[in-house]
Parts: structure tokens; sequence; C-alpha cells
């Protein structure tokens, strides 16, 4: 007689190579993992798995077994989707995954313009930097940094592009003269900002990181690293959206930037769906209207902000408060919208 939940668990082995990796995956142990497998084994008559290079891998008749999970992976993903898919009315949750800045700042404002029409829709937000699992349900739109990729399931618009420069507090300034060559770059303090394997800083035309200055402070959380610039640890590279100079921070280097384009990516059947049709499609349009708030940190048509209106001057690093402003030790920290 056939588990049927044995076979997820095989499965996630041969794309982990572990027995301990799909322990973590699945939320069991490795003990149970491996008397899954042998009992499917035994089941069989056959063995599934090997071991390559240090690294568990299907062998020809796992590779056999292999290709009639994943279909039956699919079909269920299909049963969990067509739940979605028959929903016709405006009503019911729509879950949004989003990163840091996006999610957590930016979005939560524009859907509460969205729920004014659409007051019975739910608005979960999931705010992650991982790309979430949309064939399984994991979420019903992604706001990612990178396309759908090869997955046919999958819909997807580049809709909006993100400018981020470099930018540092005036009291850092006061202490070492602003850098005038990305070169100078190495001789300065500077706040690392790590997002997955990768330090996010501004590329050169071959592709390759710029000049970095020495590390002082390093995260992986939006809110840390902005706080950490302002707070005047060094240089950090930090989203135009921010609104990075109207907490009195100064640009370094402005010709030095990074642009990431944003895009909206949902199911196919999931977009049939008469709730999340609505939400994807609002979400594209607020994008698109606010791009220039992305782009080069123009104000936002969506999110008002209660805090000064300052003026930096990155020549001599003097703030300059607008007509009508607090003395700068007024200023507020706030959310950085970025990502």
């Amino acid at each position: 007689m056939n588990n049927w939940s044995d076979y997820p668990i095989f499965l996630a082995v041969a794309e982990t190579g572990s027995l301990t990796a799909a322990g973590e995956q699945l939320g069991i142990s490795q003990p149970t993992v491996g008397r899954r497998i042998k009992a499917l084994e035994q089941r069989f008559g056959a063995p599934l798995l090997t071991k390559e290079e240090g690294r568990l891998s299907p062998t020809e008749f796992g590779y056999l077994v292999l290709d009639h999970v994943r279909r039956m992976e699919g079909e269920a993903d299909a049963i969990t989707r067509s739940s979605a898919t028959l929903e016709h009315s405006l009503v019911g949750p729509v879950m949004i995954t989003a990163s840091e800045g996006i999610g957590d700042f930016w979005l939560p404002a524009v859907m509460q313009r969205f729920r004014r029409d659409n007051p019975d829709i739910i608005i979960d937000i999931n705010v992650d930097i991982r790309s979430l699992n949309l064939a399984q349900r994991e979420a019903d739109i992604a706001l990612r940094w990178i396309g759908p990729g090869t997955q046919n399931s999958l819909i997807g618009r580049r809709v909006t592009s993100f400018g981020f420069g470099l930018y540092a507090s005036p009291e850092y300034l006061d202490k070492k003269p602003a850098p005038l060559t990305p070169e100078d770059l190495l001789d300065h303090d500077g706040v690392r900002l790590n997002l997955g394997p990768e330090t996010f800083w501004p590329l050169g035309t071959s592709g390759k990181l710029l000049p970095m200055p020495r590390t002082v402070l390093r995260t992986n959380n939006l809110m840390t690293h902005f706080n950490a610039v302002l707070a005047g640890y060094g240089i950090g590279m930090l989203s135009h959206a921010a609104y990075p100079a109207d907490m009195g921070l100064v640009k370094i280097l402005p010709d030095l930037e990074r642009v990431e384009d944003l895009w909206v990516v949902a199911h196919e059947d999931l977009k049939k769906s008469a709730r999340v049709r609505a939400a994807f499609d609002f979400i594209v349009d607020a994008l698109l209207k606010d791009s220039e708030h992305f782009r080069s940190g123009a104000p936002s048509i969506y999110i008002e902000h209660p805090h000064l209106h300052i003026v930096t001057d990155c020549e001599t690093h003097n703030v300059k408060l607008a007509k009508g402003g607090a003395h700068k030790k007024d200023k507020v920290k706030l959310p950085a919208t970025a990502a």
C-alpha cells in the first residue's frame, strides 16, 4: 500500500542532496527522513538514492520515480490553486510577498487605498527577502527583484526601477572629507548591507563591485543599515526613495548609482481569481504612478511625510533648513522605502 506522504520526502532529499537538509526543509528529523526513504526502497525493491561526491543523488530508477513524483506535486498544487480560480467575488484574502521597504512601508499605505473600494478583501503581507513559491500558494502576488524565470506557470511584469546611491551623515563627514573619486572610498569607513549572498554596492562598467570602504558595521536589515548611516558609522548605499536628504544625509559621489528593476509576479491560474486580479492590477498601477519616487527620490504620491524638508550642500556638508522647517535636532527617524 502506498504511503503518499513518503513521496514529498524523497523529492526533498533528491533536491537538497542531504537527509539533514531535507528534514530541515520539511520540519522533520534526519532519522525520520532516513527511515521513510528506506521504507520506500523496500516497497519498490530497488534503491532510490546513491551517494556521489558527498551528495545523495537519485539512481536511474530514482530518476524515474522522481519524474512521477514531480507530476504528482504539480497536480496537488493545481488542486490547491483551483479553489482560488473558482472564486469570482471580491471577498477573502490576497497574500502578497515583498522585501523590506516595499512590504513594510510603501505597500501598507498603498493597499489601504485599495481596500476603500474593496473592503471585503483581507490584505495579507509577507515581508521576506526569499522568493516564496507561488505555485504552491505560499503567496498570490510577489514583488520581486527578479522576473518569473523559466517557470511557464508564472506571469510577471517589470514595472519600475529603484535608484540607489551612496550617502553619509554630516557628522561622519566632519571627521573625514568626502571622497572625490571611487578610489577614495578605500580610505573611509563603510556600512555594508548583505542581501543573501550578495553585498549591495555600486557596480562598475565591468559589472564588478566598485571599491568599498572599510566595513565597520555589517547587517542584513534595511532599517539597521539606514540608521547606522544616519548615526555616523560611515558611508552606505541607500535608496533615493528612503528620503536620505530629508534626514540630513549627504549624497556621496552623485554619479555613482545602482538601479534595480522591480517585478510584479503571480501564477497564471491565480491571476484568474477576481480579487487577485484586482490587487495585481492595482499594485502595478500604483508602482507606475510612483515611478519617479522609486527612481530618483521624488515625493511619493501615496505616502505623506510629516518630517522636515532639508536641503544638503555636498561641498560644505552644511545642513540648511527649508523655510518653515524645524531645527536639525528635531529630525525623526522614519522607515526607509528601499528593498
